[in-house]
């Protein structure tokens, strides 16, 4: 049986990887988080082990390395600012890693963490869900089946409340912003469709929306986040609160659906020794890292429809 320990275990994020564990045939031996807000362990482990405190789970799983007992993988579902902090320690716990996005907030942490890499024989898979998704691999064949460029349009808001603005995903610091929070797996989804980006315009960047334009070699890209409820386009269901769509050419990606069991996917993937590794992640995390303190030059590039509302 896979052993797991789980950093994060009250966050949002936590439940996929608990129901992603379960039905990879794993157990998870232990979790840690300051919240001591999870109570949804009951529904996947019962059993786990619980700490509040970092130094006592870091006790529990160096106690179980030296028994011969060893956790085989560390799902680290920690604020994005911690992730290759907690990835070190599952290295040096001799456990290999499984990182939530983004794994790290800028490219020169993804050396550091190939360093360690290399020195502990460990390995360190990220989510990358997208990349796993039906309609974005028949995406990827059938772009990558013709000669075409294609003009895209992507668009995501993620309505959050004023309390995401309090918490560590409100500081960019912290978060990496919103273009790093929710949208670095839909960089890397175009990165893995569309090619290597050629030039990136931003057109927006505040603490609610970015904007802007990239080049791909096979694609033109404007693109559009958001964590403003007043973004949701008007005539959806007044009960969603979640906006993602892709237009390639003018006609809608259908990807909604099995979002959510992505995660599992992963985790089958990455049991298997087919997980995605730091060169797979690095092109995205250049992407957000770059737009972070890019300038903002509304001329470059063709703007996204939702820009022009957003910035009113």
């Amino acid at each position: 049986m896979t052993n797991f320990a789980l950093i994060g275990a009250a966050g949002y994020v936590a439940p996929r990887h608990m129901k992603a564990m379960r039905a990879v045939g794993g157990t998870l031996k232990a979790a840690v988080d300051p919240n001591d807000s999870v109570g949804i362990m009951d529904s996947h482990f019962p059993d786990a082990h619980f700490f509040t405190e970092f130094e006592r789970f870091d006790r529990y799983i160096d106690k179980q390395r030296r028994s011969g007992e060893c956790i085989d993988y560390v799902s680290v579902c920690s604020p994005n600012y911690l992730h290759d902090a907690h990835v070190r320690f599952a290295l040096r716990s001799d456990s290999d890693a499984i990182c939530e996005k983004p794994l790290v907030l800028n490219p020169w942490n993804v050396d550091g963490l190939a360093e360690i890499e290399s020195s502990t024989g460990r390995r360190i898979n990220t989510i990358l869900q997208l990349r796993l998704h039906p309609a974005i691999i028949a995406l990827k064949q059938k772009v990558h089946g013709s000669d075409r460029r294609h003009s895209v349009d992507l668009s995501y808001v993620a309505s959050r409340g004023r309390w995401y603005h309090q918490s560590w995903k409100g500081d960019d610091k912290k978060s990496g912003g919103v273009g790093t929070n929710i949208g670095v797996h839909f960089f890397d989804m175009l990165n893995f469709v569309f090619g290597t980006v050629t030039d990136s315009a931003l057109h927006l960047r505040n603490e609610r929306q970015m904007s802007g334009f990239l080049q791909c070699e096979k694609a033109d890209i404007r693109w559009f986040l958001s964590v403003d409820r007043n973004d949701l386009p008007a005539g959806i269901d007044s009960g969603r609160s979640t906006y993602r769509a892709v237009t390639v050419d003018g006609e809608n990606v259908e990807f909604s659906d099995g979002f959510t069991d992505l995660h599992t996917a992963s985790y089958e993937a990455i049991v298997a020794g087919n997980g995605f590794g730091l060169e797979d992640v690095r092109p995205s995390i250049e992407m957000v890292s770059a737009m972070r303190t890019a300038d903002v030059e509304l001329g470059r590039g063709e703007q996204h429809p939702m820009t022009r509302q957003a910035a009113e």
